[in-house]
């Protein structure tokens, strides 16, 4: 398989965390490996058995195992990795897709677990859980007054198919403490965040990472939006880490003509594999355009890469990532995993955008960083590319290797969000824990209201941008909204519209002033 404050980030239990991307900047097909046991003893086991048996002091060997594969996997390259026991399972299950839940969103508000909001149409939903309940007990285990470690949590709440839990939730609204019966089942975690359509006939799609369900996500989206009268299509890959190569192949298959080439990989042996479109595309004539930006990577870069060598799209934003390398996942019997590089991946023109990474791991994953420093993220002129690596596409466009995938629109940052600590503040935790804490005061204010009603309720007061100015000075943080006011009351009402409407409508607010949208729409 292929694939951080005073106030805690929002914890979705439907996708685990929130903010995390998983994908983890890999890239790997979705195979399944056996355990690995042998029997040989080669001399680190030896030495390990050596110490166990013989060590004057008591000492954990497990550590020193997984600091030894560490070691090892540190000389190799950035991407290939170890994952032990207690990260394996949560990757898992994100990147299956699916997990067995109560069905809730929800946030640690003081000392108690506070729902955000119940998964439509989940068992919390269907039993009657509420927006602002707390949950103090978990059939008879205490969760308040305990600050209790999120893992703790979701152990609590997770468990088989059919099985009960019996929380006891006190209801604010109401003052009063209930008994409520959920029966567990399957949770969907979303990796196509939004699919809904924007004017002039255009779909948009946002694909956080690329997960078993992504594809069949992806498709079940765009049909309706086809039925809707979609005739141009994007794609939002901003921040998508990877995942899956697999989906992201069968995505950019739904939008290629058929034998298209879409990638190749060539591992150790010099042995190619390569991949065509087939001729199952259900959208391979209408206009599509592909958004990256400096966190999209991998298995991102391969469906952004096949659209842009391809001429079958426009690509827009900044410079992806850099990671042309693809991982296969090898399981241990005590849950732990290793993912190793298998193969380099190249673009339909040949190209490898993998950057690189003979400086060690430090330097590799700062030098994303670093295009902040150097300009890159705000003027074009100022990506760097290696201008001795180049390709033609079929039309003769020229396309560059070595270092990512170099948009063929670029969109600076300072265009899509103000200042650069207001673009990453609006995006962090702290303002859906502020959202929170103004329903929490008084939920009836926006209770019964439409979408349109709420959009206009909204945007005639300024009384939530003025009390969130306040909250960030009282945190310490010396930001002046004065020169933003305009963007974080729109991060403010669609972070409001996400907790109260959900996330397609955190989406129809937040894209209306977008840079990359504007492009498009233009």
């Amino acid at each position: 398989m292929k694939y951080s404050a005073k106030y805690l980030p929002i914890f979705i239990f439907s996708a685990l965390a929130a903010g995390v991307v998983l994908g983890g900047l890999l890239n790997f097909p979705n195979t399944t490996e056996y355990l690995v046991k042998s029997n040989s003893k080669n001399k680190l086991n030896k030495l390990i058995d050596f110490i166990d048996k013989e060590y004057v002091d008591d000492i954990n060997t497990d550590s020193i195992v997984d600091l030894t594969v560490n070691n090892i996997l540190a000389k190799l390259d950035p991407h290939s990795i170890y994952i032990p026991p207690s990260e394996q399972l949560e990757v898992a299950e994100s990147m299956k897709g699916n997990f067995v839940g109560i069905g809730v969103n929800f946030y640690m508000y003081k000392d108690s677990v506070a729902v955000i909001k119940p998964v439509a149409n989940g068992p919390s939903a269907k039993a009657g859980i509420e927006s602002g309940d707390r949950i103090l007990y978990a059939d008879k285990t205490k969760l308040y007054g305990r600050k209790l470690p999120t893992d703790s949590l979701f152990s609590k709440l997770k468990g088989t198919v059919g099985s009960n839990i019996e929380l006891t939730i006190y209801r604010k609204s109401e003052k009063k403490k209930l008994k409520v019966t959920i029966i567990r089942d399957v949770i969907p975690i979303k990796s196509v965040d939004a699919a809904l359509l924007l004017e002039k006939n255009v779909a948009y799609i946002k694909i956080n990472r690329f997960a078993e369900t992504t594809y069949n996500e992806f498709v079940t989206g765009l049909a309706k939006l086809k039925q809707q009268g979609a005739k141009s299509l994007i794609i939002d890959l901003r921040d998508n880490g990877g995942g899956y190569m697999e989906e992201a192949i069968a995505i950019a298959d739904e939008l290629l003509p058929n034998k298209q080439l879409i990638v190749f990989t060539k591992n150790k042996s010099g042995n190619i594999d390569k991949t065509y479109a087939t001729e199952k595309g259900s959208f391979e004539n209408g206009n599509v355009y592909v958004f990256i930006n400096e966190n999209s990577a991998s298995a991102s870069e391969i469906l952004a890469g096949a659209i842009q060598d391809n001429d079958r799209g426009t690509i827009i934003g900044r410079r992806s990532f850099g990671k042309g390398l693809v991982q296969r996942e090898m399981d241990f019997a005590d849950g732990s995993a290793v993912r190793l590089t298998i193969a380099r991946y190249y673009t339909p023109t040949g190209r490898s955008i993998q950057k690189p990474y003979s400086k060690g791991n430090e330097a590799y994953f700062q030098e994303s960083e670093s295009r902040i420093g150097n300009g890159e993220l705000y003027e074009k002129d100022s990506i760097k590319v290696e201008k001795a690596i180049k390709f033609k596409t079929k039309k003769g466009k020229t396309v560059y290797g070595g270092g990512g995938i170099v948009p063929d629109i670029f969109v600076p940052l300072e265009v899509e969000h103000g200042s650069e600590s207001t673009a990453y503040l609006m995006q962090s935790g702290i303002l859906g824990n502020f959202v929170f804490e103004q329903l929490d005061k008084d939920r009836n204010n926006f209770k019964g209201l439409t979408f349109e009603q709420f959009e206009i309720k909204m945007n005639q007061t300024d009384i939530y941008f003025n009390a969130f100015q306040t909250f960030i000075f009282g945190n310490g943080l010396n930001l002046n909204f004065g020169k933003s006011k305009a963007i974080v009351k729109r991060y403010l009402m669609a972070e409001f519209a996400r907790q109260i409407f959900g996330e397609n409508n955190y989406y129809k607010i937040i894209l209306k002033k977008d840079a990359m949208i504007n492009a498009v729409l233009k």
